[in-house]
């Protein structure tokens, strides 16, 4: 390798990338950190004001990123998402499937309507856009799709059974995809975050909190920062022989 072949393996120049839930969070710190690698990044997310903050923050890191209201549980919403995207940026390279509702219920009160909206968002939304940016990804010499999954596919999930099955169901269709998708030169692999430090996880209470801390290695929550080296790792050049495959970033919470 020389320094040429090696400057190249996590440049993320001329390609774009949509970002769902991309407005906070883990979404937000992949967005800023495919901005920084170069890339044009779109973030969607159901509010237009949080969209265009975004974005406008995203342009403020020196960046082109535009930001489409997205309803992921709206199926009309997810071919807009695209139109939107190819229109302004010419085409998809990588679609990062972030978005999801972190519904918790124990089991024996599940209703009907919380695993409907569960799967709406978590499963049906994710698998529906990228089958909109499909042509797009086909036509695309650096297509990847990183399908954000969690360490509760992994593990116990006690109350949180509805997401991490969701989840769960999102890893399958990730390996299928890879399998179906690779003869159009498109790699398919997903992140299995741990416990990380976002508004998602300090709705939890304390004690599933400390609790969660005490099941890693590491002994802390994680930054939403330190889910984007995994992020970049799967989604660029740099893991041209990855597909199928997931990558845990729990702080040692999971061994396998």
């Amino acid at each position: 390798m020389d320094r040429s072949s090696f400057d190249k393996l996590f440049d993320m120049t001329d390609r774009t990338v949509i970002v769902t839930g991309g407005t906070r969070g883990i979404g937000l710190a992949l967005a800023e950190g495919y901005v920084l690698a170069g890339a044009r990044v779109v973030v969607a997310s159901r509010k237009a004001d949080a969209c265009e903050q975004a974005a406008q923050h995203l342009r403020g890191l020196g960046g082109q990123a535009i930001g489409v209201p997205t309803h992921l549980g709206e199926v009309e919403d997810l071919g807009a998402l695209v139109e939107t995207t190819v229109s302004e940026f010419g085409g998809v390279d990588v679609v990062v499937n972030n978005a999801a509702n972190p519904l918790a219920m124990p089991l024996g009160d599940i209703t009907v309507d919380a695993l409907t909206k569960s799967f709406e968002v978590n499963l049906r939304g994710p698998v529906i856009l990228v089958q909109e940016a499909l042509p797009h990804l086909k036509a695309s010499e650096h297509a990847a799709v990183l399908n954000m999954v969690s360490i509760g596919a992994f593990i116990f999930a006690p109350a949180l059974s509805i997401y991490a099955s969701m989840k769960a169901a999102m890893m399958s269709f990730t390996r299928s995809m890879a399998a179906e998708f690779v003869h159009h030169g498109i790699r398919v692999n997903a992140l299995a975050p741990g416990p990380v430090d976002t508004d998602m996880m300090r709705k939890n209470p304390k004690e599933a909190i400390d609790g969660m801390v005490g099941g890693t290695l590491l002994g802390r929550l994680a930054s939403a920062d330190e889910m984007v080296g995994a992020a970049l790792l799967l989604t660029s050049d740099a893991g041209s022989y990855m597909t199928g495959q997931v990558i845990m970033v729990d702080g040692g919470g999971t061994p396998r």
